[in-house]
């Protein structure tokens, strides 16, 4: 299965773990355009000079672990799209381009099912694709989820992993891993 990552999924540091180290495991195959990691960057400078220079690291980090992620989206195909969003459409001729099954966002009402459909492309919120994982293989997502919280504990984040997940936006799949 091939999956186009949106920015939005990529720059929370939690999600952003949880989405890749997911693909790690081959249980997807990961996308995205320079241009979607240029926002992620983008968004992590509005932090400041060094949260830019961690996140141009870790962009650099996730082009090297996934050599065949990044694709170029035809401009034609991108001028052609229509969306609620007209800056959301490059997010689609990507995923167009890499021919992907997936759209993994948060902003789900930007990219209309129908939209996507057109192009047989199945849009997702990360909460109902890391569930879909976890109810899957709940041993390798329990043990990703656990590693991705010690992660986020020792870079000083005070919470529970129901609570970290609940903050990452992934409420009903922090109910599931504290119920298993």
């Amino acid at each position: 299965m091939r999956v186009l990552i949106d920015a939005c999924v990529l720059y929370p540091t939690v999600l952003r773990r949880l989405v890749l180290g997911l693909a790690s495991t081959g249980a997807f195959t990961p996308l995205w355009s320079a241009r979607i990691l240029e926002e992620w960057a983008r968004a992590a400078a509005r932090g400041g000079p060094a949260s830019e220079a961690a996140a141009r690291g870790e962009i650099a980090a996730a082009r090297a672990g996934f050599p065949a992620a990044e694709v170029v989206p035809a401009p034609d195909v991108e001028a052609a799209l229509s969306l609620p969003d007209p800056n959301d459409r490059h997010v689609l001729a990507a995923a167009i381009a890499g021919r992907a099954d997936e759209l993994l966002t948060l902003n789900v009402s930007d990219f209309p099912i129908r939209a996507l459909g057109a192009h047989g492309i199945l849009r997702r919120h990360p909460d109902e694709f890391l569930l879909e994982a976890f109810h899957a293989d709940p041993g390798t997502m329990g043990a990703l989820v656990g590693k991705v919280h010690g992660q986020a504990v020792a870079d000083g984040a005070d919470l529970t992993r129901r609570a970290l997940l609940k903050k990452a936006l992934l409420p009903r799949l922090g109910k599931a891993v504290e119920t298993k």
